[in-house]
């Protein structure tokens, strides 16, 4: 029973944190496209790496928050850590 309440625990953060990636990838390249810009124009424009912008629409997971933020800021937006009890509540 244990087993099973841990097992669910995890399987129910890791598609949180999926769906959180894929939102966070599309939501980036939906705003770039409308802004008619290509990776590299955004990436210049947002002060990163093409390679950051690459990695979060690719939906990669080990993303530097503060480089997340600085190409989020571009849209007036910021992504927050918060408390996995919030999350669940």
């Amino acid at each position: 029973m244990h087993l099973h309440i841990i097992l669910y625990i995890c399987i129910k953060w890791l598609q949180k944190h999926i769906i959180m990636y894929t939102n966070l990838a599309n939501f980036i390249k939906t705003k770039r496209k409308e802004a008619n810009l290509t990776q590299q124009e955004f990436a210049e424009r947002a002060g990163v790496a093409l390679t950051v912008v690459r990695k979060i629409e690719q939906g990669k997971e080990n993303l530097s928050l503060s480089k997340v933020n600085q190409v989020l800021l571009m849209f007036g937006s910021k992504l927050v850590p918060v408390n996995l009890k919030e999350i669940e509540k």
